[in-house]
């Protein structure tokens, strides 16, 4: 007898977790719902695949499912990896979770600080201002806090350690840079030059339709890689002579500052997934293939 394949897809809400299950091979379905909380996860014993809500949302419009509710976004789900069949990406182990919940936390803080900054330089009582002061000093030490645990962190582990010393061996890669990418982009030296340039979303697809031209343009992957790889590119610029010259050469072909950044973090990110393969610290002349 064949085997019947079961896809899963939930909905996620803070107290409840919407379940649809599809039956491809006999064409059934079911639906259910369980409590969020460690008796419902008991409850529910299922591979989960992760993929981007907005391919979920697209593919629900493509279907002419416009209505929204949870058990109706579960089933969405469900039908999206049953047509499209993403690919299946493995669940992060303990050391990288920890890596992953640090490094969240300190982009919260230093979110936090942002907005505690912009709100000094607005305030005008002195009261305001020391109170301010008082929530900044405070961030301060949160997030000085969390670089420790992270130094710990990394340290202990040979492998996370000889990852970060091969990332900031490039000049313009920082412990922070190289601990998002550990964090966020765990593909990086896994993959094509293709794969993690399109997974973080630094390779531009054509927008053409008939006999119209689109620009070329960058969209999706993970914004929080791009961030920090943005900031890099940005570094490197001015003091890596090999990323230097690629950007003013690509400013000399009369493309546009903002175009030129972005053909420079793309080459950052390919030439550290060459490194993370190879295992070699940063050289010049390293093959970005």
């Amino acid at each position: 007898m064949d085997e019947v394949r079961a896809i899963v897809g939930i909905d996620v809400s803070k107290d409840r977790l919407d379940v649809a299950c599809l039956a491809a091979a006999v064409h059934t379905s079911n639906a259910m719902s369980y409590d969020n909380n460690s008796a419902g996860h008991a409850a529910l014993v299922a591979w989960l695949e992760r993929v981007n809500p907005r391919q979920v949302r697209d593919f629900a419009r493509a279907i002419g499912v416009l209505a929204r509710t949870d058990m109706i976004d579960a089933m969405v789900i469900a039908r999206f990896g049953e047509k499209v069949d993403p690919r299946l990406r493995p669940l992060p182990g303990a050391d990288a979770t920890v890596l992953i919940d640090l490094m969240a936390r300190r982009r919260q803080l230093i979110d936090l600080r942002t907005a505690e900054s912009n709100r000094l330089g607005q305030a005008i009582s002195a009261r305001i201002k020391s109170s301010i002061r008082a929530v900044l000093s405070t961030i301060e030490k949160q997030i000085a806090a969390i670089d420790d645990d992270l130094d710990d962190h990394i340290q202990r582990s040979p492998v996370w350690k000889a990852k970060e010393e091969l990332l900031t061996s490039v000049p313009g890669i920082g412990a922070v840079t190289a601990r998002t990418l550990l964090a966020s982009a765990p593909e990086l030296g896994l993959v094509s030059r293709q794969s993690i340039a399109a997974l973080i979303g630094v390779a531009p697809f054509n927008r053409d339709s008939g006999n119209r031209r689109g620009r070329r343009a960058i969209s999706g992957g993970r914004k929080v890689v791009r961030g920090v790889l943005s900031m890099a590119a940005l570094t490197a610029v001015r003091h890596n002579a090999v990323f230097k010259a690629h950007y003013e050469r690509l400013l000399t072909t009369g493309k546009a500052k903002k175009v030129a950044l972005v053909a420079v973090m793309r080459r950052l990110l390919v030439t550290l997934n060459a490194m993370l393969r190879e295992q070699v610290p940063w050289r010049p002349a390293l093959e970005t293939t």
